[in-house]
């Protein structure tokens, strides 16, 4: 179920929540001020965030740059076109998809689909990152513990990795389970 959060001034109406709808977006929340957007992006997590500039409390231009690099959303903003060039620009570095108003229905189902392709990519991209810390902590976590087989049982290094990785495979541990078990050993932890 794709959640999408719609902040546009009050009055504004228009056909956006049902764009929305029929671009998948099953429950679309709305909001007509920065603040309660902010708001409701504290309590819940959105697919997309469409945000119909002007805002009633501000130019929509802060919001959508701090959306974008507090939430995982993609972040589309409507903007008069007058001002999407140059808004735009700026809020592209932040990574905000900009779209002029008036605008036509599969230019707005091409900007929700960008948003959409830049947020699964996003997402890939913090699970990669997730995997390649946990990857670099265990690889500290075995260093610390050949350290401290050096440095307890005057082991060499490969002695002490040789050790590490048939204790594993003895044991049927993983490396970094049997490096817990060595620092607990000799440094209590």
């Amino acid at each position: 179920m794709m959640t999408a959060l719609l902040v546009q001034p009050a009055g504004e109406g228009g056909p956006l929540p049902g764009l929305l709808k029929q671009a998948g977006y099953s429950q679309v929340m709305s909001a007509q001020t920065g603040v309660r957007a902010r708001q409701l992006i504290a309590r819940q997590t959105f697919d997309l965030i469409l945000c119909n500039a002007p805002l009633q409390d501000e130019t929509g231009e802060r919001f959508c740059c701090d959306c974008a690099a507090r939430t995982d959303a993609g972040v589309v903003l409507i903007v008069g076109r007058d001002r999407a060039g140059e808004m735009g620009e700026r809020v592209g570095r932040c990574g905000v998809f900009t779209v002029p108003k008036p605008m036509s229905q599969p230019l707005f189902f091409q900007a929700v689909q960008m948003a959409q392709i830049a947020r699964q990519r996003l997402c890939t991209l913090r699970r990669e990152n997730v995997q390649l810390q946990k990857r670099i902590d265990e690889i500290r976590l075995v260093d610390r513990a050949k350290c401290a087989l050096i440095q307890y049982l005057q082991m060499s290094e490969p002695q002490a990795h040789r050790y590490l990785e048939k204790q594993a495979m003895d044991m049927r541990l993983t490396r970094a389970e049997v490096a817990r078990r060595v620092l607990q050993t000799y440094e209590g932890e």
